[in-house]
C-alpha cells in the first residue's frame, strides 16, 4: 500500500508541473454508475447481442428495433447519475482551466455523464445517445425528449419474450428540418462505420499537444483510443491509466492504478 501511495504522490506532483492535459474516457468511468457496457457475456438486449442491433445493417433491415433499444438505453441513462469520478474529472477541468491551463476530454462514451457533471467541450469520438442524424440531408441535432417520439413510448423493454418489432417507419423519429422529414437515426458511430474526420481529427491534435494524459476506465485496446495512448507515451509524456484490471497497455503505461474508478480518478485529481 506505501507503494500505491507513493506512486500517487508522484503522479499528483506530475500533474500540478502540467499545463495541458489530456484526459481519455471509455466505459468503464460509466460502468460505476450503472450504464452497461454490453461488451462480453452478460452484453445482450431481449434475445439480441447488443453489437448486433448496433450496425448500419441492422438499421436498414428492421429500423424500428434498432429505435427501441436506443430508446432503452436512453430512458436507461437518462436516470443515471454522474458518479465521482466524472465529478472528479469536471471540478479538476474547471480548476485548472481557473489557474489558466488546459484539461481536454475525449471520450468513446455515449452517454453524456461527462456534460451532466459540469465538464465542458467533451470530445465525444462515439456519438451521443441525445442526438440524432437524419438519413438524407445529415442534419444533426440534440434531442433529449423521452420517448423521443410518441410511438416509442412504453417501448423497448429488455424482456427477452419480445421479439418482434413493428413500427411503421413513418411514426419513427422523423426530421425536423424544412421539407425533409426523412427517417433520423442515433448520431452514434456504429460497427463497420467511420468515425467522423473532424472528430477524429480533433482528438489527434490533442493527443500530439499534451504534456500529461489520463486513460480511465477503456481497456485501450479499442480503435481509435488504443492508438492515442501509446502515441503519448512514445513523447515520454507522462501516461496514467485507471483501471478495474490490467489491460494489453498497461507495460506502456508510466502510472497504473488498478481499481474502481470512482476511488482512484477522485483521489488523483483532488485538490
Amino acid at each position: 500500500m506505501t507503494h500505491m501511495r507513493n506512486v500517487m504522490k508522484s503522479f499528483r506532483e506530475v500533474l500540478s508541473n502540467t499545463s495541458n492535459i489530456l484526459i481519455l474516457t471509455g466505459s468503464g468511468i460509466s460502468a460505476e454508475s450503472g450504464v452497461p457496457t454490453f461488451r462480453g457475456a452478460g452484453g445482450f438486449w431481449r434475445k439480441y447481442q447488443a453489437p448486433s442491433l448496433a450496425t448500419p445493417e441492422a438499421f436498414a433491415a428492421n429500423p424500428s428495433l434498432v429505435w427501441e433499444f436506443y430508446e432503452y438505453r436512453r430512458q436507461l441513462v437518462s436516470k443515471v447519475k454522474p458518479n465521482k469520478a466524472h465529478e472528479a474529472v469536471a471540478e479538476f477541468q474547471k480548476r485548472k482551466i481557473a489557474e489558466g491551463k488546459n484539461v481536454s476530454i475525449v471520450t468513446q462514451n455515449i452517454d453524456g455523464l461527462h456534460q451532466k457533471a459540469g465538464a465542458q467541450d467533451v470530445v465525444e469520438l462515439h456519438g451521443s445517445l441525445y442526438k440524432t442524424r437524419c438519413t438524407k440531408c445529415h442534419n444533426i441535432a440534440i434531442n433529449e425528449n423521452i420517448p423521443i417520439c410518441p410511438a416509442l413510448a412504453g417501448k423497448g423493454s429488455p424482456d427477452p419474450s419480445i421479439m418482434s418489432s413493428d413500427i411503421p417507419t413513418e411514426e419513427l423519429p422523423r426530421c425536423k428540418i424544412k421539407d425533409c422529414g426523412a427517417l433520423l437515426r442515433p448520431d452514434i458511430i456504429w460497427f463497420g462505420e467511420q468515425l467522423d474526420e473532424n472528430v477524429l481529427q480533433k482528438a489527434f491534435d490533442l493527443v500530439k499537444s499534451c504534456d500529461a494524459c489520463l486513460v480511465i476506465g477503456t481497456s485501450a485496446i479499442v480503435y481509435p483510443a488504443a492508438m492515442f495512448a501509446p502515441q503519448v507515451a512514445q513523447r515520454n509524456v507522462p501516461v496514467a491509466e485507471f483501471n478495474i484490471e490490467e489491460t494489453p497497455a498497461t507495460r506502456q503505461m508510466q502510472y497504473h492504478f488498478q481499481g474502481p474508478c470512482t476511488t482512484t480518478v477522485a483521489e488523483a485529481l483532488a485538490p
